[in-house]
């Protein structure tokens, strides 16, 4: 099912407030800004800054 494009389209990140985007096959949200990759699970964003990775 996925997160939904309007849910998409208000999320941001946590830390930076910057707009996040779909990757790893949409099973993540990235920030473009600190790299930070927030986990989908069970199609519910983790918009925890606890439970984010850094990716460059």
């Amino acid at each position: 099912m996925g997160v939904d494009a309007e849910l998409l389209s208000i999320l941001a990140c946590p830390e930076c407030k910057t707009p996040v985007v779909l990757v790893h096959d949409d099973t993540a949200l990235k920030c473009g800004t600190c790299h930070r990759v927030y986990p989908i699970k069970d199609d519910i964003p983790v918009m925890l800054i606890d439970e984010a990775t850094i990716e460059e």
